[in-house]
């Protein structure tokens, strides 16, 4: 997303312009309606789900994700679900879409089109605002605008006929999402979803917001009085509403130029001054980074487990690792972990990761297995390996199809009971004291029920552990999250148990609560498969199938690899597709037109292929890596001023081409991107000038330069990349063994590289059995045995050690930190 700066200048910008205060401010409709910032509960410091002190730019309590901060506003929440009827009253163009968020509006009496040439057509030929509503499947606050006045008559009608309705999944077209998101939040200071914007008919951003109430409310406007005071505007105004939006994209095309200020890679004060800033707001009671909301925000780990392992005799670096493994121990035992059906919800509402936002998605998943095996390798403790197999069981069991692709997400909102009408937040997962006494209180051990070691153990309470602040709307009143505050040792010495005793007891306990969820009406999956999170998932996988020794993963790996290249791949173009989707049959299914992969898609796929490669030693991966990376390049590379745009020109729909700048909840392409150039660059055979990867190490120090400017203003917005560039300053580690890949002396080689933290490192294994041909483009074929014994290589800095025959003195070798090897 473009920068912080980009926001501020352009939203100075838009209340200082006449043309565009003209719209919003001579509607008949409150000011505060798009134009007051919006206060955010992570500056304010509130412990509560949403805040009702909010002086936001809809309604004063509204839900805005913010896709730079993770900021968190929230709606009041209304679920009612409509009367089951035999057949739809209404149907409109969505029922031909495959995507499950689209599909939830197909019968709402709004004629919805999906974003395409028919909808922008018709706005062209009856000269209609557009108007364009933002979402996804698991989103709550969208449900809430979707009950309120999609479903609505009235307010249908009005939409019908003053405008051409276009509806958006945000995680299908994140290009679209991009580009008007970072308009509603310069123009209103806040964004999130649902997101609405009103668009002229060449797709220029008039105006727009998040939620709106369907009727005037609190002293403000309601969706009624907006769309008929907007349709009212452009009937008597056409050309400011034209100008407004035209000056706008202007704007934002010329800062998007201006962010390129620098020419010098930044240095090492840079990433000291990013440690500096996560120590100044780390959280030293429940660990993570600011206060609640907390995000598990898993590039942040990633950044700070690298700044430990490249010297881990430097106090910050010592201090780094202690916050990583201090957050990564809270949020496990947290409530943000489901500790019956495992895996992670989005994030936490209060400080102690306790009461979730609980819908689980997929990116999350992916991320925390590679943070928490970062977390095993470097400490080797099985705490944190068992929180690695949880979140694996979790996806296999609950989001995999069984070809070997992912599914997006589980929703938050699911019906208490069959047969209930009104769906509830967390319903699926919370817990009143009695229905857990008639599960586990006849089952004892040494006359102590297993219920009273139960509750203690996972803090629960007959009236519910859940706060009012953490529940304004009443919702989870006499429930309860489960969350550990007390280790094992001490719960079991307080019930004169040991251990094995306790540990028994707990399992035991657990198969019975997972057995009885299972007959809870299950939230709705949303089973789009998308090409850049399998990305993520495969890259976990085969981190830890490496870190753990798990040969099953690596399967699974192999696994998802295959799905993606079967069914998201196009050979002859050697081009990804972002989406595909199961139909109800279970067949993996693509819509007519298949959207064409984005720079994320490209550049987690091409991360996982590369631990698959190094994970398995299987060529085949590696190879389809390098051609995926070619095609990026010729697809989205700037070559004018250096980076990725995040879609390609293909879709002349998009009126905006734009550079990720922020590792959010998923890491931005350009820093994920750096990282694989730097890698591909590392594999290479210095001696070849046609493969020699300084095309590649002079690309990646371009992306550096392109983001130098935010990563010494902002460094603790891209903490993947500035990872990126720590490797830059170093170079990647190289390891080099040279033995037969079935050989137990190279195994043991290759187990002393896998169970040390060694972030970014290198790791080939050249068989003699392979032909040099079958080596001609990497560095192997300059390794050579030391007769019939495994040999292996450390190279750092582009200059190696002596071979080493003898497992110890390797270890030895890779226990030297780069930054120790820099001062030799």
């Amino acid at each position: 997303m473009p920068s912080g700066r980009a926001v501020l200048l352009l939203r100075r910008l838009s209340t200082g312009d006449n043309r565009l205060k003209n719209i919003n401010l001579n509607q008949n409709i409150s000011t505060e309606l798009f134009t007051n910032p919006v206060c955010i509960h992570r500056d304010l410091g509130l412990h509560k789900r949403l805040s009702t002190v909010v002086p936001n730019s809809i309604s004063p309590s509204q839900i805005t994700r913010s896709f730079s901060d993770n900021k968190i506003i929230m709606a009041s929440p209304s679920s009612e679900t409509p009367p089951v009827a035999d057949k739809p009253k209404h149907t409109n163009s969505l029922i031909n879409e495959k995507s499950p968020y689209l599909l939830q509006h197909a019968h709402n009496p709004v004629q919805w089109y999906p974003w395409g040439p028919e909808a922008i057509e018709k706005a062209k030929v009856q000269n209609k605002l557009i108007f364009l509503s933002v979402g996804y499947s698991t989103c709550h606050w969208c449900h809430v605008m979707e009950k309120e006045s999609f479903e609505n008559e009235e307010v249908a009608k009005i939409m019908n006929e003053h405008y051409v309705n276009i509806k958006v999944d945000r995680e299908e077209r994140p290009d679209i999402d991009r580009v008007y998101l970072l308009f509603v939040m310069a123009s209103t200071g806040s964004g999130g979803w649902p997101m609405s914007v009103f668009l002229t008919p060449d797709l220029q951003p008039v105006t727009g917001g998040t939620y709106f109430p369907p009727e005037d409310r609190w002293g403000r406007p309601g969706f009624k009085t907006v769309l008929l005071t907007l349709a009212k505007k452009w009937k008597e105004n056409q050309q400011q509403c034209l100008e407004a939006g035209q000056h706008v994209i202007s704007a934002l095309q010329q800062l998007s130029l201006d962010d390129n200020l620098s020419s010098v890679v930044p240095g090492e004060g840079t990433w000291d001054k990013c440690v500096q800033k996560y120590m100044l707001i780390y959280e030293p009671e429940f660990g993570g980074f600011g206060m609640a909301p907390k995000f598990p925000q898993a590039s942040i780990f990633n950044f700070l487990f690298h700044y430990y392992a490249r010297d881990k005799s430097n106090t910050d670096g010592k201090k780094c690792l202690e916050m990583c493994l201090y957050t990564l121990t809270k949020i496990a035992k947290g409530g943000i972990h489901d500790h019956v059906s495992s895996g992670f919800a989005r994030y936490s509402v209060d400080n102690d990761w306790h009461v979730p936002h609980f819908e689980k998605m997929l990116y999350d998943q992916a991320q925390l297995v590679v943070a928490y095996t970062d977390a095993f390798l470097a400490t080797k403790d099985e705490f944190y390996a068992d929180v690695v197999h949880d979140i694996i069981k979790y996806v296999n069991r609950d989001l995999r199809h069984e070809s070997g692709g992912y599914y997006s997400a589980e929703d938050a909102d699911s019906y208490p009971t069959f047969g209930t009408t009104k769906k509830k937040e967390g319903a699926f997962c919370v817990w009143e004291y009695s229905e857990l006494k008639a599960l586990l209180n006849d089952k004892k051990i040494n006359e102590i029920s297993y219920l009273d070691i139960f509750c203690e153990y996972f803090s629960v309470s007959e009236e519910g552990n859940i706060s009012p602040g953490s529940d304004p709307h009443g919702e989870l009143v006499n429930k309860n999250v489960l969350i550990i505050y007390e280790s094992k040792e001490e719960i079991s010495k307080k019930f004169g148990l040991n251990i094995e005793q306790f540990n028994q007891v707990i399992n035991d306990c657990i198969k019975i609560v997972y057995e009885a969820r299972q007959n809870r009406p299950r939230p709705d999956l949303d089973t789009k498969i998308l090409c850049s999170w399998n990305g993520l998932m495969l890259s976990g996988l085969a981190q830890a199938g490496q870190g753990l020794g798990e040969k099953c993963y690596v399967e699974d790996a192999i696994k998802t690899a295959n799905f993606i290249k079967e069914n998201l791949y196009e050979v002859s173009t050697n081009t990804l597709l972002h989406s595909c989707y199961r139909d109800e049959n279970g067949a993996v299914i693509q819509i007519g037109k298949p959207i064409k992969g984005f720079l994320d898609d490209y550049a987690f796929l091409i991360k996982g292929l590369l631990d698959l490669y190094e994970a398995s030693f299987d060529r085949r991966w590696l190879n389809w890596a390098r051609e995926l990376q070619d095609k990026q390049n010729e697809m989205f590379w700037d070559s004018e001023g250096g980076g990725y745009f995040t879609c390609s020109t293909e879709d002349k729909t998009i009126v905006l081409r734009l550079k990720e700048d922020q590792d959010g909840a998923e890491p931005s392409g350009n820093s994920v991107s750096c990282h694989n150039l730097l890698r591909f660059a590392a594999y290479a055979d210095k001696s070849d000038p046609q493969n020699s990867g300084e095309k590649e190490r002079e690309m990646a120090k371009k992306i550096l330069v392109a983001f130098a400017k935010r990563l010494n203003d902002s460094p603790t917005a891209l903490p993947e990349m500035m990872s990126a560039l720590m490797f830059y300053s170093d170079s990647p580690t190289q390891v080099l063994i040279s033995g037969g890949r079935s050989d137990p002396r190279t195994l043991e080689m290759v187990r002393a590289v896998r169970t040390r933290l060694l972030p970014g490192r290198v790791l080939c294994v050249a068989d003699p059995a392979d032909t040099p041909a079958g080596m001609s483009d990497i560095l192997l074929h300059r390794v050579r045995s030391a007769g019939d014994v495994p040999t292996a290589y450390v190279c750092r800095r582009y200059a190696c050690s002596l071979p080493v025959t003898d497992v110890k003195q390797l270890e030895n070798l890779l226990d030297e930190t780069p930054a120790a090897v820099a001062k030799k």
